[in-house]
């Protein structure tokens, strides 16, 4: 019998890693720097690792364009941990806009917090402003029915 895999970048070092779909709830590690790879909280992407982690991580992944000097960004960040932990098969990250210019150019970001929901590289959802953990995830399920629908 086999079991279906999972590629999920680390976004620590950038290596691609293959998780059995049935372990993803058991807490794998990268197989190169020992970084958990599903972290029930919203992990840091840099410039470095954001193209590789979108694009090679086969589960969703929401991302929050944030900047430490912005109050909306601030309030909202214990909400989007919350919703880290009512998404676990949803990957979780945060880009700080200032310290990684590449990854919010790129992805167009014009004001912060944007939320941006990716699935297969690809964006299909983006939201802008705070958000209470429950509309979050309600946003999130909402975006990945659609996503899959179409």
């Amino acid at each position: 019998m086999s079991t279906a895999m999972k590629h999920l970048v680390c976004p620590q070092c950038g290596a691609t890693n293959r998780v059995p779909e049935a372990r993803l709830d058991h807490h794998p590690v990268c197989g190169r720097c020992s970084t958990e790879l599903m972290e029930s909280k919203p992990v840091a992407l840099t410039d470095a690792v954001f193209d590789k982690f979108i694009a090679g991580t086969e589960l969703p992944v929401l991302v929050d364009f944030w900047a430490e000097w912005c109050g909306p960004c601030r309030m909202m960040a214990p909400q989007f941990e919350q919703a880290a932990r009512e998404l676990p098969h949803v990957r979780l990250a945060k880009v700080e806009t200032d310290a990684n210019p590449q990854a919010s150019v790129r992805n167009r970001i014009r004001s912060i917090p944007t939320l941006v929901l990716y699935q297969g590289g690809q964006e299909i959802a983006r939201r802008m402003g705070a958000t209470a953990a429950g509309d979050l995830v309600r946003w999130v399920h909402s975006a990945l029915a659609q996503a899959q629908a179409a």
